[in-house]
């Protein structure tokens, strides 16, 4: 197959100038363009803010680290960019094109992991380099053997039928095949696919390498899927709120939560925080808003969603604008939904003690600041979202071994996992006299700095 040419130069030292042109002037080059040139359009507030937020983070973490120059540099440029044109028939016979992508960033801890997402505005820059590279600090944050990818289709999944995107899958599956492999690139569901999604890959990648259910992740179970996936990322979130607040002398138990979006992590995150005793005061997702001081009924919320698809009519709370959940009173706030939701515009008006980042970059880097100044204890999304990649990694394992765990074992793992890695961040924050966003990309970069030292980086 004839790998597309890349968009960029393929020096490193110009890479990380045009880099830094690009974060500095927030700007980003449109890989749509139809003849490929290098065209730049003005980018959207907060695709900017995910890989302006990204990089600060890493310098800051380099500069804690101490890292040689040369290998800071080395990190932070990805390891290959893909694009390709994915030309389908529709329904209807006329032919259409689509725009494929993958961003792979680094593969120094083992094969690369990340989502594959359909969505028309998914293809901007800034925003998909921004997620690779921070799928490469969290899989090493819990100290899975991966690296970071994210990548996708530029394309509306509601505008075409299954058989279009089963085409689509395919045609891209094609195009891709040898640049991915259960040892190099394994993708997974994102935005806009799901376990179908993952289905259609593996069958398509099996016709040219075998049959090789470690290919994807988040398959359905009849295929290899693991037990627990669908929970994994809520599940990982409680974990992760269990182990924070047990540092603090607390528990879920008593203590009152906000949750933004109710979507798979939000609705298990809710679930599970009820069921051990956590008041759970305010929930929002984009149908709307419901509050009960007193407590809302979860499992009769989760019933209502699933018969009427909204929240908004829900009799066992009040009604209240989704805009004032995240300053709403609670001990515990966890967006789970959309990324930049906490800004300097909302952030000193947050009456949260602990924000538990489970949605990626809900929190951006004037409104860290401002809550930092408050007392305000955040647990980052580089960590307390990573359940999802560590069943992904459980997942790979049994597929690997051909050999399936029960649920219990699957649930076992992931709280140790989790325990382990939140006991790791606390060590750099002593360390390094540091917050715990600090503290997880500290000891991110670290593993994947030294496993890139290790072997041999200058070669």
């Amino acid at each position: 197959m004839r790998e597309n040419p890349p968009i960029f130069p393929t020096s490193p030292s110009l890479l990380h100038s045009l880099l830094k042109i690009f974060i500095n002037n927030r700007i980003t080059p449109n890989i749509l363009h139809p003849n490929n040139n290098l065209h730049f359009h003005t980018q959207s507030p907060f695709t900017m803010n995910a890989l302006a937020a990204t990089n600060r983070n890493f310098r800051h973490a380099a500069r804690l680290l101490s890292l040689d120059s040369k290998v800071e540099t080395s990190l932070l440029i990805p390891y290959r960019e893909i694009k390709v044109e994915c030309t389908i028939p529709k329904d209807d016979g006329t032919l259409t094109s689509f725009v494929g992508f993958r961003v792979q960033h680094d593969n120094s801890r083992g094969p690369m992991k990340g989502g594959i997402r359909y969505h028309p505005e998914c293809v901007e820059h800034g925003e998909v380099n921004a997620l690779a590279q921070l799928m490469t600090w969290k899989t090493a944050v819990v100290n899975v053997p991966y690296g970071g990818a994210k990548g996708g289709i530029g394309c509306s999944p509601k505008e075409l039928s299954k058989s279009e995107l089963e085409r689509l899958t395919r045609v891209f599956t094609q195009k891709i095949h040898d640049l991915i492999g259960v040892n190099t690139d394994i993708p997974a569901p994102d935005m806009g696919t799901n376990g179908q999604t993952m289905a259609w890959i593996l069958d398509e990648y099996s016709k040219f390498h075998g049959y090789s259910p470690a290919i994807v992740t988040g398959k359905p179970l009849d295929i290899g899927g693991s037990l627990g996936r669908e929970a994994a990322t809520g599940c990982g979130v409680v974990y992760a709120t269990e182990a924070l607040l047990g540092e603090h002398g607390k528990s879920i138990n008593g203590l009152t939560f906000a949750i933004q979006g109710f979507g798979n992590v939000g609705s298990w995150v809710a679930r599970l925080i009820h069921e051990r005793g956590g008041k759970i005061v305010a929930v929002s997702d984009v149908t709307g808003a419901v509050k009960n001081p007193n407590g809302i009924d979860i499992p009769a919320l989760l019933e209502h969603k699933e018969k009427t698809g909204s929240l908004s009519s829900f009799d066992g709370g009040d009604i209240m604008d989704a805009d004032e959940l995240l300053v709403h009173e609670c001990d515990v706030l966890i967006p789970c939904a959309l990324g930049g939701v906490l800004n300097r515009e909302n952030a000193g008006d947050v009456k949260a003690k602990f924000i538990i980042e489970a949605a990626n970059h809900p929190t951006d880097p004037e409104a860290d600041e401002i809550l930092s100044k408050k007392g305000v204890i955040i647990l980052p999304d580089i960590y307390a979202n990573a359940g999802g990649v560590t069943v992904s990694y459980f997942e790979w394992v049994q597929n690997m071994q051909a050999f399936m765990w029960n649920e219990e074992k699957v649930n076992q793992e992931l709280k140790k996992y989790m325990t382990k890695a939140f006991h790791s961040i606390k060590n750099m924050c002593r360390t390094h006299e540091c917050n715990l966003r600090m503290g997880a990309f500290t000891l991110g970069v670290s593993r994947v700095a030294r496993s890139t030292v290790l072997r041999g980086w200058e070669a």
